[in-house]
């Protein structure tokens, strides 16, 4: 008898609960493309975050606008972890362009739930199969045919639902939440919930293990995006100008940052107190930032690597004239068009650099939705404290996928908006230099246009200059105001968020990553703490230039992995630069770049080869046979 089929058996005539596997699995909800699924899985993903179970979302999907494969994961996690998973246990089989390949991508023991039609039993005889007629459920409670394509979702959540025992009222509560001025849809929607969760309950006897049970881990908890994260931040930073131009994946940070200006930064008469506008391409869109960052507005755009490429020469002006502005780039596969609704960390390199010429930007690097928020706040303080161009670099996975979090935090400090001079000030001086180092701190004072003074007027230029900023061809002049800049980048280690030391222990052997590969590190630890017995410490970078903390923790260990999602190994690139040569011979890669999110598995995988681990401990493959159901003593 196959595995799967002992398993199912196992489970069916009670012998063993072992071989129950509650909250810790995932399901693949398998559609295409434009046939509006986004809907239904939101709502199966509340509703087992809705059950208190840790939960995260993934969508991959194709870069056309309809048509094609696109596959939605859902993973349930006891233990809180949320880093994509190789393999999903359950799939929802609505695509008959993919049922085939979705099948047998099933481990042993999984569960399919399907239209009828597409027959999967004819590719597996090994997982539980529940065929459903969707389309006869979806024509039975939808008489208008134009929307059964919609309302088919919903069935399948229901069915999903109630064989994964998930509590038909918290189903319910999710959709009217979402649909809470939407009386009729609501309705429709929740009759077709109802429908797919009665046919199931009448139809079928349970033959799988996975269960979703109540728990009490997503108390307090939100579900959010990390680009509406960032629009946020930025919001409660006072942006009130935003140029952009649509690219995939960044275009909802500036829906998200427009839907809240258009609700808090309208005056009582309905007069708008911001600008979004719509550029012809990124090149103008950077442009229309550095000028509103001149003239003294909080700016912004968002972008991807294309544009990012498009930006180089205005973020070179940004830099060396020295004005604020906030670029978010939520990073995909390149190069060229690359893979468009694939995620990567590979503009690490060419953003710290971007630009001709010697030029070195301040760059954020968010772990979670969590910071999204906090630096896409910060962002704009230090852009104008600094007085130069921030990067916020995200990516797709974190950018535009469902994550658990804790709350934001209103902030509780007033803006820095930096070293600002008034006319009162100008006149207390005497006058003042722009580019001038008085304080130390290798950043010069600034007016702002409108300054009502005589003496408050300097001349912004991308040419050579002096501290006085007039036009200067002389060799000292441009060596001082280099020097002065990269002194000033220098300083900002100490402004910029610091990394976070999430283990260091008394390891010889060390992990650095930045960004969404923290999920993925943070299970592998305990799987490799498991599998090796090994502990192994771990810092998360947080921003570029890197602190001293880094450069602490890879002394005082004798390897240190480098693990980024990217083929050319840009953060370690950028750490040799950084880092005392004798240092640098400690580092080793762990690289993951075919455009889908980090798993643990990888990293886990990758670290044993590297430290020469030959195989898995008998602990573990007891674990994993528990846990697949594949046997049980």
């Amino acid at each position: 008898m196959a595995t799967g089929q002992a398993a199912l058996s196992e489970l069916q005539s009670g012998t063993s609960t072992r071989a129950r596997v509650i909250n810790d699995f995932s399901i693949n909800v398998a559609t295409v493309n434009g046939s509006g699924s986004q809907s239904a899985n939101s709502v199966l993903l509340k509703s087992i975050f809705g059950m208190g179970v840790p939960v995260s979302g993934k969508n991959l999907f194709p870069s056309n606008i309809a048509g094609l494969p696109t596959w939605y994961t859902i993973r349930a996690s006891k233990e809180g972890y949320v880093a994509r998973k190789r393999e999903a246990e359950v799939l929802v089989a609505i695509n008959p362009e993919t049922a085939r390949q979705d099948a047998l991508a099933l481990p042993a023991g999984g569960v399919a739930i399907y239209e009828e039609n597409l027959n999967l039993k004819q590719y597996r005889d090994d997982v539980a199969l529940y065929p459903v007629p969707f389309d006869k459920i979806t024509a039975a409670i939808c008489p208008e045919a134009k929307l059964r394509k919609l309302v088919k979702n919903m069935v399948y959540v229901g069915v999903t639902a109630q064989i994964l025992g998930i509590d038909l009222a918290v189903v319910e509560h999710g959709l009217r939440k979402q649909f809470a001025k939407k009386v009729k849809v609501f309705e429709l929607n929740f009759g077709a919930v109802k429908a797919g969760w009665d046919y199931a309950a009448a139809t079928f006897t349970k033959q799988d293990p996975y269960l979703i049970e109540r728990m009490d881990k997503t108390a307090g908890k939100i579900i959010i995006d990390g680009n509406a994260a960032c629009g946020m931040g930025a919001v409660f930073a006072g942006v009130t100008v935003v140029a952009w131009y649509p690219i995939t994946p960044s275009t909802s940070v500036v829906e998200a940052t427009a839907d809240l200006l258009k609700k808090f930064r309208v005056t009582p008469e309905g007069k708008a107190t911001f600008a979004v506008v719509q550029a012809e391409d990124e090149l103008a869109a950077i442009g229309m930032v550095l000028g509103a960052g001149w003239a003294g507005a909080r700016s912004m755009t968002a972008t991807s690597g294309p544009g990012i490429s498009l930006m180089a020469e205005f973020a070179g002006l940004g830099y060396y004239a020295e004005i604020p502005g906030v670029i978010f780039d939520v990073q995909r596969t390149g190069p060229s068009t690359g893979l468009p609704t694939r995620t990567s960390q590979a503009d690490l390199l060419s953003t710290a650099f971007l630009s001709h010429g010697d030029t070195k930007h301040i760059v954020l690097l968010p772990g979670s939705v969590k910071e999204c928020y906090e630096f896409g706040y910060a962002a704009f303080d230090l852009a104008e404290r600094i007085q130069t161009p921030v990067f916020v670099l995200t990516d797709l996975d974190l950018g535009m996928n469902n994550w658990m979090s804790d709350p934001f935090a209103y902030p509780d400090k007033p803006l820095d908006r930096g070293k600002v001079l008034t006319a009162e000030d100008v006149e207390r001086l005497g006058g003042f230099a722009r580019y001038r180092d008085v304080d130390g701190d290798a950043i010069g004072w600034r007016t702002l246009p409108g300054t009502m003074h005589p003496k408050g007027a300097y001349f912004t230029r991308g040419t050579g200059h002096n501290d006085a900023a007039v036009y200067s061809e002389k060799p000292e002049d441009y060596v001082a105001n280099m020097d002065r800049l990269a002194r000033k980048f220098d300083n900002a280690r100490k402004l910029v968020p610091s990394p976070v030391t999430v283990k260091n222990g008394t390891s010889k052997i060390g992990i650095l990553a930045y960004g969404s590969s923290d999920f993925a590190i943070r299970e592998s630890l305990d799987q490799i703490g498991k599998q090796y017995g090994q502990d192994v410490d771990y810092m998360r970078i947080r921003a570029y230039p890197f602190a001293h903390e880094i450069h602490d923790f890879v002394a005082s260990h004798e390897r240190v992995y480098v693990v980024e999602q990217d083929r050319d190994a840009q953060l370690e690139s950028l750490l040799k630069l950084d880092l005392p040569a004798e240092q640098v011979v400690k580092l080793r890669t762990i690289l993951h770049f075919n455009g889908l999110p980090l798993d643990a598995g990888t990293v886990t995988e990758e670290f044993a080869t590297k430290e020469g681990h030959s195989g898995i401990s008998s602990s573990h493959v007891e674990d994993v046979e528990v846990h697949e159901g594949a046997v049980a003593s």
